[in-house]
This record gives C-alpha cells, sequence and structure tokens, in this order.
C-alpha cells in the first residue's frame, strides 16, 4: 500500500429506520460519510432506495440480514431460519452456533414441504433473495457486509464465496480492527473488546486467503468495531490523527435518536476540518 491514507466512512442500517434514513443522506450531504449498507427488509428501505437515488454519490451496499432482522422469504420456505411472522432470531451467539451445527448436521428427511431444504440451503435460498432484491432497486452495488458481522459467520461466509460470481460480490468488509490502536484511543468494556478483537481476528484471517484469491477487495482495516455505537467525535478526532497508510474503514451506526452523537460526529466541522488538515481521501468501496 501507498503512503496515501483513504478513508470509507460508512454508515450501517441504512433503510431500518427514517431516522437513520435521515442521518445517512445529511451525514453524506453535510459530512463526510462516503457510504451505506442498506438492509432489504427492514420499514423503511423503499425510503432508503430513494434517498439514495437523489444521491448518486453515496456508495450504497447490501447489509445482508441473517439476524435481529426480517426475511426477504417467507417462513414457509425458511423455517429453519424465521419464525411465523418471518423474523430472524434476536440471540447472535446462540443463532451463530445454530447456523454452524445445523448446516453440518446431517439432513432429516420430513415428509412436509416446510422441510424441503436443509438449513445451508435455506440460507442459500435467503441470501441470494436478498441480492435479488437489492438488484431490483436499480442502485449499483458498492460492497457487501452484514448485520452484526454475520457475512464472516463461517457457514455465511462459505456460501457467499460459493456463489460470489452469481451474486457479483466485488467488494466486501474485512472485519479486522487494530485492538492495540484501539486501546490508545479509547478505555473501558476491555472484556467487550478483546473478546471482540479475538472473535474478528478469528473471522478475517480465515477470510482473506479467500478474497484473495477471488480478487474481491477490502480495506485494511475497519476501525469503530471494537466501539460498539461509540463512535463519537471524540474517538474520530484521534483516529484520524494516527490513520494508517493504505485503505481503511470507519464503521458507524449514524441516527437522530438513539446514535445521534454517531451522526454528530460524521457531520462535525471540527472532523472535517482534520480529514483536510491530514489530507485524508474520503472514498467508496467502488474506489478501491
Amino acid at each position: 500500500m501507498s503512503a496515501a491514507r483513504r478513508l470509507i466512512v460508512n454508515a450501517d442500517d441504512f433503510g431500518r429506520s427514517h431516522s437513520i434514513n435521515e442521518a445517512v443522506v445529511r451525514a453524506h450531504r453535510e459530512g463526510v460519510l462516503t457510504s451505506a449498507s442498506l438492509m432489504m427488509n427492514e420499514p423503511d428501505c423503499d425510503e432508503a432506495v430513494a434517498l439514495a437515488r437523489e444521491n448518486p454519490k453515496l456508495g450504497v451496499g447490501l447489509h445482508l440480514t441473517l439476524l435481529c432482522g426480517r426475511a426477504a422469504l417467507s417462513c414457509e420456505k425458511i423455517p429453519g431460519l424465521v419464525n411465523e411472522r418471518g423474523e430472524f432470531g434476536d440471540k447472535p451467539v446462540a443463532t451463530g452456533f445454530r447456523y454452524f451445527w445445523g448446516a453440518h448436521a446431517p439432513r432429516v428427511q420430513r415428509e412436509s414441504p416446510r422441510f424441503a431444504l436443509p438449513l445451508r440451503g435455506q440460507l442459500r435460498a435467503e441470501i441470494h433473495a436478498q441480492f435479488e432484491k437489492f438488484r431490483a432497486t436499480g442502485l449499483p452495488l458498492d460492497h457487501v457486509n452484514g448485520h452484526l458481522h454475520l457475512h464472516l459467520h463461517p457457514t455465511v461466509f462459505r456460501i457467499l464465496m460459493e456463489d460470489a460470481d452469481k451474486l457479483d460480490i466485488r467488494r466486501l468488509r474485512w472485519t479486522r480492527d487494530r485492538f492495540w490502536l484501539n486501546a490508545r484511543l479509547a478505555s473501558g468494556r476491555w472484556l467487550y473488546r478483546v473478546s471482540g478483537a479475538v472473535i474478528y481476528r478469528c473471522l478475517s484471517s480465515h477470510a482473506r486467503r479467500h478474497l484473495e484469491r477471488r480478487g474481491i477487495r477490502h480495506a485494511g482495516a475497519t476501525f469503530g468495531l471494537l466501539q460498539d455505537s461509540r463512535v463519537d467525535e471524540v474517538f474520530v478526532l484521534k483516529l484520524l490523527s494516527c490513520l494508517p497508510a493504505g485503505d481503511s474503514e470507519l464503521y458507524s451506526h449514524p441516527s437522530l435518536d438513539k446514535f445521534r452523537h454517531e451522526f454528530e460526529a460524521l457531520i462535525s466541522p471540527r472532523v472535517k476540518e482534520r480529514v483536510n488538515q491530514l489530507g485524508i481521501r474520503l472514498i467508496r468501496y467502488q474506489d478501491l
């Protein structure tokens, strides 16, 4: 990587609520936000798509949702993934283990058509359905990532890599935060941050060789993963001053209500001034 510093500033959960949609668009127009990750099955997805069309310089990617959200397919087609309301499980650890062990368990033969596909087949069908819904928007696919980073779950990631050409995956979030740098920038919640750093390192190490083999581009680090919705102005200013050379991503959850502090960090005049002073180039995934 060159000595130049380039930064993707991304907002997750685009389409989940009107508050998030407004924050994303304002942070893009008034601040440093360059891209957003779209949840296809949430209540305000259509509004988010309309706003994206009005702001063509905003890079929009797919925020693949297989946990804590709604499915694209009906519960009859993916009964092993969702409840009768079409909702995925809301317990990340339990759901993650179920996706792993369920996908590797021997197929159980049942007479009911509800069980026509094993769990791995249901995951593949839902993943393809969400990609198809994104294609139907007509928006260019800037990148792919997952809600709660489930795109690097071993079972999900294997499906994505097997079907990368069909799904036209060209750029994907690589979940590697730099723990020791984060330790210098923030304090507290050490158990969460240490355990998160270990998990992300294991998943990203496994993923890297597959991404390189397929020529799928990614940033060299994703900052904010260990902050858990605490990407405030103080953190961003500190990060910018020690941003490593090459391409990085700053991941955030701006909204006008619950995470307003993240929105305010992205539109902060001090943050914009620091970016300009340091000569950091703001980019989208499609610019990698």
